[in-house]
């Protein structure tokens, strides 16, 4: 059994306790073990939330038809349910208690689009692995800021075997929550989940909702010539224990996976996370971490291809919105970053990772950038990046040009790029906050007459933030954050 409790200054602490019973007799429950080094917390700060009309857990997946791996949303009885590498199985290899159970591939995820209601006590998930499939790995995670970041709970848990067992999570939110689980080996195994419970102190069941968001002011339209704002910092004294997720170093902008908020909607897939302006047509930034894992022998895919996980209401780019416009689909998370797998790769197509970056930039400047950061890894280093673009127009092959497809793709004047590399190991962020990475920002002009030197364009993180409004490392502590973002970077390249 995995305990959660309160913590001061409105977080949550997150933290195991001895197993206990499932009250599911024909079931058996798993027995969670210690977390090593103390568990994660996860900081919070108030959040409006919009109410819906609730559904109802125990979510048992009985209802809903959502039969391929692709990403999108699916209501449920509980409420809306964001699938990323999953579906709703009924096949006599899902192992489930009634019709249907959840089935997850790869680094599947299956998200909560809504807030439970205060007053969580109990968490019950019960897992198997697929047919005879090899074990799989998973996590829970939550959110008590409305989806905006998420932290591990308890440890991981393993699922093995046909038959379904149940992890039991106790202890007190002091908030809304919202969940999130994610199948984190990557393996060829598929993952079941089955019934997931979650109720109050006295037992009763949770309602569930449609899709509670929280209300976060939109961010403004970026210009090249004229700075906006920062987005103001989160002073936080800690740094939790927490590596290699794509959002390790925060959410730039606050984004949201709000509808209501086309400027600044959040995609989080396995591969990278996406900070995106439906009104430009483009991501306002990507992050992504990047290992020696990360790299193997998966091919090139060249599938662009619209964004499935976008709203229906959102204009859908193509690779044809690109067409005869001079200008390169540029990737921010780069197709060679991803290539342990076929879908790795094939996800860096999706047209929210593109920009319409001019060609000398892409194929000289960037990707120069872009082979030598893949050489640190190599030589044993971690990276963690965050790519984005602002202003309005670039010059590419066909000449100046502000917009692209009628309007509904913005050609950016700047393309930037924060780099924090530092050797393999844990504790990454208590790591950079001591200063024990080395950190490159790059910005540099949407043409063609720009320099394939990209190490010219060295600047500080402060100058990015400046430009942009953005907070690029939000994650560390507020000391931490003013001296490492006013340094520019000298050291070689070569």
């Amino acid at each position: 059994m995995r305990r959660f409790s309160s913590l001061l200054l409105s977080g949550l602490l997150l933290s195991l306790s001895a197993p206990a019973c499932s009250p599911n007799p024909p079931e058996t429950t798993r027995t969670a073990a210690p977390a090593a080094g103390g568990p994660p917390a996860i900081p919070t700060e108030p959040a409006p939330v919009v109410a819906q009309a609730p559904g109802r857990f125990p979510e048992t997946f009985e209802q809903g038809g959502k039969g391929a791996y692709s990403e999108g949303d699916e209501q449920l009885a509980s409420g809306s349910w964001h699938f990323t590498e999953a579906l709703i199985g009924s096949s006599d290899q899902d192992h489930k208690r009634g019709q249907h159970a959840a089935r997850l591939r790869a680094r599947g995820r299956l998200r909560m689009n809504f807030d439970a209601p205060s007053g969580v006590r109990t968490i019950r998930i019960s897992s198997a692995a697929y047919g005879q499939d090899v074990a799989s790995t998973w996590e829970l995670w939550g959110s008590v800021d409305g989806g905006r970041s998420f932290r591990r709970i308890g440890n991981p848990v393993q699922a093995k075997g046909p038959r379904l067992l149940t992890t039991t999570f106790q202890g007190t939110t002091p908030g809304p929550l919202r969940l999130e689980i994610r199948k984190t080996d990557g393996g060829s195994g598929r993952l079941n989940i089955d019934d997931i419970e979650l109720e109050t102190g006295s037992g009763s069941a949770v309602a569930g909702g449609v899709a509670s968001v929280p209300a976060v002011p939109q961010a403004p339209a970026r210009s090249s010539s004229q700075p906006t704002s920062q987005i103001p910092k989160s002073p936080s004294s800690q740094v939790p224990s927490l590596d290699n997720d794509n959002l390790d170093l925060g959410n730039p902008s606050g984004a949201t996976a709000n509808v209501s908020m086309p400027t600044n909607y959040l995609l989080v897939k396995p591969q990278f996370a996406i900070g995106y302006n439906a009104l430009r047509g483009t991501p306002t930034w990507v992050s992504w971490h990047l290992s020696r894992t990360d790299m193997g022998s998966a091919p090139r895919q060249d599938d662009f291809r619209p964004d499935p996980a976008l709203p229906r209401e959102f204009y859908q780019v193509t690779r044809n919105s690109y067409s005869g416009s001079g200008f390169d689909k540029g990737h921010n998370c780069p197709s060679a970053d991803r290539t342990r797998e076929l879908d790795d790769n094939s996800a860096t197509f999706l047209m929210t990772n593109m920009i319409p970056q001019a060609g000398n930039n892409n194929q000289r400047t960037w990707s120069s950038l872009e082979e030598w950061t893949r050489g640190q890894v190599q030589r044993g280093q971690e990276v963690y990046v965050i790519m984005g673009s602002y202003g309005k127009g670039g010059t590419g092959t066909n000449g100046f040009k502000t917009t692209l497809d009628n309007g509904h793709v913005t050609v950016p004047a700047r393309v930037w790029k924060v780099l924090v590399i530092l050797p393999e190991g844990s504790n990454d962020l208590q790591r950079i906050a001591a200063g024990q990475a080395r950190l490159l920002a790059v910005d540099t002009p949407n043409d063609q007459a720009v320099s394939p030197n990209w190490s010219q364009y060295r600047t500080s993180i402060d100058a990015i933030e400046v430009a942009t409004g953005l907070d690029l490392l939000s994650r560390l502590p507020l000391v931490a954050q003013e001296k490492l973002e006013a340094q520019v970077d000298t050291a070689p390249v070569r």
